[in-house]
């Protein structure tokens, strides 16, 4: 009985050693993983005031830690979770067409929204892509990990108009996406990236002198008439086991020679969205991270709807659109509960908003409206 014992405990051991393993392998050999920053790359982010003891921080301090109690109880909650957390049946979206992007030229910000955060400017005549996730999930996994919306119509690389700029707002997975990355590096020269993401990118074989790494402030002429700054969020990076705080994460701000918009990225609600005001405001538009929140777990890192309208106003915008909401299920919220409580709170603080049919391009601010669409849906 106790040779049995033994055996089985052995087994067992062995079993546990070998999944470890395979773990380790995986983060290591993963392509979508991407590289930890070195070379070029790691000497310019080391020489950054925000770079400290070997890591990225924030420019205030905060709960950005999550030790294993916390970590599990997260996971366990995310086990248990229920309600609404995404469409009832697919979503009726506006395919994108590409000859009508082309031959808009009008004066005005044309925008496309494709879900979350992932959105095509158009401003001076130049085509610009935020951080574009067409893949089929935001995860480092093929076959599991949140998995995008049932949609009658998919944005993809093949439908995109000529882009003359990717900007990127920091390395997470519904951010950056590996497959994506891979499709635009034949279409697209030039990226716009955070210190350290170069990494990234160079290793999915995107050329170092295609990107342009940013910290915090730096700027970038990207024509004569049109400027992009990089500005600060509260939040975090990472992709891989031990790759947290290891590139920078921030937001977009982006100057024309008529109008202005502000590309928020993930962040918490935090004082340099004033400061980002009284910089560079007031804003034309602004594109507002809504989404993804927990107020218990990690309140500092994403904001409650009703602290992202306060973030509009206080870079000053003129119009507000939610994103980072309608297309994963990434939080233990309704899916469609970011939306209808930042326009309440919009309503209240007399912000006027932006939420238009995913795929549909629109000129900022002539054809600005609220089209409701998500209520036709569970």
């Amino acid at each position: 009985m106790l040779k049995i014992l033994k055996m089985t405990l052995l087994s067992i051991i062995i079993a546990i050693v070998a999944v470890i393993i395979l773990v380790i392998a995986f983060f290591k050999t993963a392509p979508q993983i991407g590289a930890k920053p070195e070379g070029a790359d790691l000497k310019g982010l080391q020489l950054s005031d925000n770079y400290k003891e070997d890591k990225f921080v924030n420019q205030f301090d905060i709960e950005d830690d999550f030790p294993l109690s916390k970590s599990i109880s997260i996971m366990y909650k995310f086990i248990m979770k229920k309600g609404a957390l995404e469409p009832d049946k697919q979503v009726l979206t506006t395919r994108f067409d590409k000859q009508s992007w082309v031959q808009r030229n009008e004066e005005e910000i044309l925008l496309a929204w494709f879900g979350h955060s992932s959105a095509l400017i158009k401003m001076d005549g130049k085509t610009i892509l935020a951080d574009p996730v067409f893949g089929e999930r935001a995860s480092m996994f093929s076959f599991m990990g949140p998995k995008k919306f049932d949609y009658s119509n998919y944005m993809d690389v093949d439908q995109l108009p000529e882009v003359d700029l990717v900007i990127i707002s920091h390395d997470h997975y519904d951010h950056l996406d590996y497959p994506t990355i891979l499709a635009l590096k034949d279409h697209v020269s030039l990226f716009y990236v955070p210190l350290g993401v170069a990494s990234h990118l160079e290793k999915w074989g995107i050329p170092a002198e295609h990107i342009k790494t940013f910290d915090w402030w730096e700027s970038q002429n990207l024509s004569e008439d049109l400027k992009l700054t990089f500005a600060p969020t509260q939040h975090f990076s990472g992709r891989g086991l031990n790759d947290k705080f290891s590139t920078l994460w921030g937001s977009w701000v982006i100057e024309g020679s008529v109008q202005k918009m502000y590309f928020s990225g993930d962040s918490g609600y935090f004082p340099g969205f004033k400061e980002i005001g009284e910089k560079f405001g007031p804003f034309d538009f602004a594109l507002v991270e809504c989404g993804a929140y927990n107020a218990e777990d990690w309140g500092d890192i994403h904001m409650l709807p009703e602290k992202s309208v306060q973030a509009a106003l206080d870079v000053k915008a003129k119009i507000a659109m939610p994103i980072h909401w309608g297309k994963f299920d990434l939080a233990l919220h309704p899916w469609k509960e970011p939306v209808q409580r930042f326009l309440k709170a919009a309503k209240i603080n007399g912000l006027q908003t932006h939420t238009p049919v995913v795929g549909d391009i629109l000129s900022i601010p002539a054809e600005t409206g609220n089209s409701n669409w998500w209520e036709a849906y569970q």
